[in-house]
């Protein structure tokens, strides 16, 4: 199942400012925006969460209030994968967390392989789980990413939030994960023959945290 928020026009302007080249070289203000689109979409998921009735006491008297009955695993993947994470975990504050490095090896022919060097995660048997990144573009990234996370335990239900999707990638995630909820503010439907999205926003990563060397 795919959602795609974007009609909500707060959202709408966020993923604007997103992908404006005037506007990205503010850092702070794209990795902000970055956060509000990850409250945006942690409000959203929140509403398909298991909830329970607890008896809350107030100074005046008692009232039965709606809560969760658990908490999320939040993932994300390094570094771009942050801002987005920060923003899930200002609404789930009390989730645990997962982190996962994995980023595109260039080579000399143009082509690139997905690497991935470092997975710190609880276990994920029978938990809902919630993994970041800002850009499904090939959707290789996030489909290694979900095979290594399927292997911490089988997740009762699976959510990958974006802010900007890939029509080829969203394909190839739903092909290999068909259980796997996506959730999105943008779907753009070109990709370049490197595997980036256009019009996308560029790199995420990069206008977030700064450029970085490439080997």
């Amino acid at each position: 199942m795919v959602h795609n928020i974007n009609s909500h026009p707060l959202v709408s302007q966020l993923v604007a400012e997103i992908r404006d080249i005037s506007i990205q070289s503010d850092r702070m203000r794209f990795r902000r925006n970055m956060e509000r689109l990850g409250e945006i979409f942690a409000y959203e998921i929140s509403k398909t969460l298991p909830t329970t009735a607890k008896e809350v006491f107030t100074p005046m008297g008692m009232k039965t209030c709606k809560v969760f009955s658990e908490q999320p695993v939040i993932a994300t993947i390094l570094r771009a994968g942050l801002p987005l994470h920060n923003g899930l975990l200002n609404m789930f504050d009390k989730a645990d967390n997962a982190f996962i490095s994995a980023y595109r090896k260039h080579h000399k022919s143009g082509e690139f392989t997905i690497k991935l060097d470092y997975l710190s995660c609880p276990s994920l048997y029978d938990r809902i789980l919630i993994l970041s990144d800002p850009m499904i573009a090939t959707g290789s990234s996030m489909c290694i990413t979900l095979e290594q996370l399927y292997g911490q335990g089988k997740a009762k239900s699976v959510h990958v939030v974006t802010a900007i999707a890939c029509v080829v990638g969203i394909e190839e995630v739903k092909r290999r994960f068909p259980n796997v909820t996506i959730w999105t503010a943008a779907i753009d439907e070109e990709l370049t023959a490197k595997g980036y999205i256009v019009p996308g926003l560029g790199d995420a990563g990069d206008l977030a945290f700064g450029a970085k060397m490439q080997d």
